[in-house]
């Protein structure tokens, strides 16, 4: 497939013809695609297709049957640890500690991501994320979105050029959603990359969100860009 935002830029993530296997199971068959800076990619696909099996791969955390992922040209096995610190991922797990604050659960994933955001800098992303007045609680007291508000929070303290975000909408009101979209428009903005996956209709303001759907088996249908998700 084509690079998303077209050859004429330098490839940052090169996924070429990468297949995965589980048992006797193939869940992801021969999916290529790039992504250049500035591109935004959703992942869709009906449950069980290997979305998060893809975004997995992306991060480096599976072993590949064939094919091989490229990050500045280099295989990200080559890279290691060199290419997870410019990336940043969400999961569907948040990873928040409960008997812990939300600006404390941000500065122990700061330090285990080697960033070490300032103190300016936490309280902006607290703020931004609509989290300034409940930071003296522990996160156990929270709601399930404010707790996924602490953990998109993450984004705001990383410099990471790549952002995987798996169902980064899920259990985020109406606002919260709003301003995701946001701040995933400023990172691309800026000469960042995101890949997501979503059930959720996306707008946004500038540009298109490109797709990658994958059907049942695993294996990718056309690539289209759209304004909005189906």
């Amino acid at each position: 497939l084509p690079g998303l935002a077209g050859e004429r830029c330098r490839i940052m993530l090169q996924v070429r013809e990468i297949t995965k296997w589980f048992g006797d199971v193939k869940v992801l068959d021969r999916i290529s695609f790039n992504l250049n800076r500035g591109d935004r990619a959703g992942l869709i696909g009906p449950n069980g297709c290997g979305k998060t099996t893809l975004l997995r791969a992306l991060c480096g955390l599976l072993p590949l049957e064939t094919g091989v992922i490229r990050w500045r040209g280099e295989p990200i096995e080559r890279l290691a640890e060199d290419y997870r610190r410019e990336l940043s991922y969400f999961g569907h797990y948040d990873g928040i500690k409960g008997d812990l604050t939300a600006p404390e659960n941000l500065r122990v994933a700061a330090r285990l991501a080697a960033v070490r955001p300032t103190p300016a800098r936490l309280d902006a992303a607290l703020t931004r994320m609509g989290l300034a007045e409940l930071s003296a609680l522990p996160c156990r007291f929270l709601s399930q979105g404010q707790k996924k508000r602490v953990a998109l929070a993450r984004l705001l303290l990383s410099d990471a050029p790549l952002w995987i975000l798996d169902e980064p909408f899920s259990a985020l009101d109406v606002e919260a959603v709003a301003l995701l979209q946001e701040l995933i428009e400023t990172h691309v903005a800026g000469g960042g990359m995101a890949i997501l996956t979503t059930h959720q209709p996306i707008t946004l303001r500038a540009g298109a969100l490109h797709w990658l759907e994958l059907d049942p088996t695993g294996r990718p249908l056309p690539v289209t860009a759209r304004d909005t998700a189906q």
